[in-house]
């Protein structure tokens, strides 16, 4: 095995803790934090599979991925201040 194979299966583990902190997270902050660690792990995946693979539009994605984590944070946080989005 080399070694970004098996920094994959780290970041594909990590993850799998952060979709379980979001599905049994106590509160909606807890599940606002795993959400947006999901989110950077994605995008290290992302690198990962893009160093693996050579190709260079899966890193693409991850910043696509990214920028719509940043406006799910800010619209949930937001929300959760009781503002209406358009304020």
């Amino acid at each position: 095995m080399e070694l970004l194979e098996i920094l994959l299966y780290i970041q594909i583990a990590l993850a799998a803790f952060c979709l379980y902190r979001v599905i049994r997270g106590p509160s909606i902050a807890d599940r606002m934090v795993g959400i947006d660690i999901f989110g950077i792990l994605v995008v290290g995946i992302c690198a990962l599979l893009a160093i693996q693979t050579g190709r260079n539009f899966i890193l693409d994605i991850g910043i696509a991925w990214i920028i719509l984590s940043f406006i799910g944070t800010l619209t949930l946080a937001k929300y959760l201040s009781g503002k209406k989005l358009n304020e």
